[in-house]
């Protein structure tokens, strides 16, 4: 395959990914390394601002980004969201998009990397368990709630991709959360087990072997073995049967790659992975609950799983996105107004202070 070609299809993706007349988001361009379409780029008296942070949890330090809105600080206290990236991406993405989109909301919004990835500690890179993960959310819970002018009280979580699934799981026991919405769940352990769209179903003693046997080599001292890395041809991305994984090439390789942003994980997460699921529990969710997903989204059939099996609560809905796929409510403009818009909403009546019954 020549270079040619290969400039070729990636052209192609990226055209298709950037319908719409949106603009590539260049990290290299942007102060805080923000990867998506109007980041911002500095801190201003009374605008919306970034503050990086860190802190620690269980003995790593995570890196995370801290949203505030316009006129913080002031004597009234802000609710606040706990907001969690998809598999392999990093606060700087689409989960920090949303946080700046709800800052301006006039919430004060956390996004934070993932324990072992992105710019938080941590090794082996990229280990990628669910109990990793759903301990994030605590932690960023732990963190916000203590927050300068954060009322603690106040605290909804959003979560995009696989940290959508990951969020069902905090929530269930988490009752700090007063309202939990998602954006294109994604069910890591369902899909590390049977396959996207179940399409796996007959290697999963195979796959469940290799984890086993990556774990071994592990523990011997042996270079860690990985899985999921995004070296793929022009021909291969192409002919993947998913959109989300042709759209999702194109959005983390091109569009609005960052260097700290992999689809790797560590082979031996597939042990965790694949004997967890996002659903496991979730009639304990009685918190309010919004689930956004694309109505083309071949990622759909996730969220309508998990919507059905959320018996807990009455107060719940399924916001279908119309025309979207999973990748597009990352970035597409329209989408992504129309998914803030709904979670404007959501979060006005679900976390408005208890004494009056609307938001401060």
């Amino acid at each position: 395959m020549t270079r040619t070609l290969l400039r070729v299809a990636v052209l192609a993706a990226t055209t298709s990914l950037m319908a719409g007349n949106a603009a590539a988001a260049d990290y290299r361009l942007n102060p805080y390394s923000l990867a998506y379409e109007g980041a911002l780029t500095t801190n201003a008296a009374g605008q919306v601002n970034i503050y990086p942070v860190v802190y620690p949890l269980n003995g790593l330090e995570i890196a995370a980004n801290i949203y505030t809105p316009a006129g913080y600080p002031s004597a009234r206290p802000y609710p606040a969201v706990v907001v969690a990236h998809p598999n392999g991406g990093v606060k700087e993405q689409v989960a920090g998009l949303y946080a700046q989109r709800l800052a301006e909301q006039g919430y004060i919004a956390i996004v934070a990397d993932a324990a072992y990835q992105g710019a938080s500690g941590g090794t082996p890179r990229n280990v990628d368990k669910p109990a990793f993960r759903i301990e994030d959310i605590h932690g960023m819970a732990d963190f916000i709630a203590r927050y300068p002018g954060v009322d603690g009280a106040r605290l909804g979580l959003l979560v995009l991709c696989g940290g959508g699934g990951y969020s069902l799981a905090a929530a269930a026991t988490d009752k700090r959360f007063k309202a939990v919405a998602t954006i294109s769940m994604f069910n890591s352990g369902r899909v590390r087990r049977n396959g996207y769209a179940d399409s796996q179903l007959q290697t999963i003693a195979q796959r469940l072997r290799q984890a086993s046997d990556a774990r071994s080599r592990e523990a011997s001292g042996n270079a860690v073995p990985y899985s999921g890395d995004a070296d793929l041809s022009d021909e291969q991305i192409a002919a993947l049967p998913f959109d989300l994984y042709r759209q999702g090439y194109a959005y983390y390789w091109k569009t609005h790659a960052h260097p700290r942003s992999t689809f790797r994980y560590t082979t031996s997460s597939l042990m965790d992975l694949m004997r967890w699921d996002a659903t496991d529990q979730i009639a304990l969710v009685d918190q309010p609950l919004l689930m956004i997903a694309g109505s083309k989204a071949d990622s759909l059939y996730m969220s309508e799983d998990a919507f059905a099996k959320a018996t807990g609560n009455a107060d719940k809905e399924l916001f279908r996105l119309e025309g979207a796929t999973h990748i597009e409510t990352y970035w597409m403009p329209r989408y992504v107004n129309a998914a803030v818009s709904k979670l404007a909403s959501f979060y006005v009546r679900t976390l408005a202070p208890a004494a009056t019954g609307a938001r401060s």
